[in-house]
């Protein structure tokens, strides 16, 4: 009898036990789009998500760990843009976006140079998929089951103690030149950015 007819032979399932509370790491960050656009709100690409129940429009997204002793491993997590309820979700969103932004591109929270004002801005949220910076993991109860499972809902900025250190700030892209005299846009030289987001 064939392998694929008979499985009592075939290894047990890992489970992963969730990763512990407060754990720091360097996470990728990708979106999973949800069609949903608002051109007024600058929300375009169809990456914001409208939830069918409640009306809540978040970004659905994926962090993978990229080092360390949790690499590969996954969590999921919302970034609130609006709800009905008030401003208190986007408000967090917003927060949590301008985390990821210092963080990503090496900058203090407190930081308001122009080069700090710079990097907290995008043209879209095609600039967020992909990102990568370092996070704090938590832990908290899924609504569905009451099971623990992992959030991330703080980016860790260059303030803080566990932020990798010796990292070169972060220079924008310089300006695009006209499509007359250059056919592809103008990149921030890798050496201008923290050594793991080249």
């Amino acid at each position: 009898m064939s392998i694929w007819n008979d499985f009592s032979s075939a290894d047990d399932q890992k489970s992963f036990d969730v990763i512990p509370k407060g754990t720091i790491a360097r996470v990728r960050m990708t979106i999973k789009p949800g069609g949903y656009d608002d051109l007024r709100e600058g929300w375009d690409g169809g990456y914001a998500t409208r939830s069918v129940t409640t009306g809540a429009i978040y970004l659905n997204c994926e962090f993978v760990v990229l080092e360390g002793p949790y690499a590969r491993r996954k969590v999921w997590s919302m970034i609130g843009l609006f709800s009905s309820k008030g401003a208190e979700y986007a408000n967090m969103g917003r927060s949590f976006i301008k985390g990821i932004l210092n963080s990503a591109r090496g900058f203090s929270s407190k930081d308001e140079t122009p080069q700090a004002v710079a990097a907290r801005r995008i043209n879209g949220f095609a600039d967020l998929d992909g990102i990568e910076f370092v996070a704090r993991i938590d832990v908290e109860k899924d609504q569905r089951n009451g099971e623990d499972r992992n959030v991330i809902k703080t980016a860790i900025t260059k303030e803080h103690k566990s932020y990798p250190t010796g990292q070169a700030a972060y220079t924008p892209p310089a300006p695009q030149a006209s499509p007359q005299t250059q056919s592809t846009p103008q990149q921030a030289p890798a050496s201008n950015l923290p050594s793991w987001a080249r």
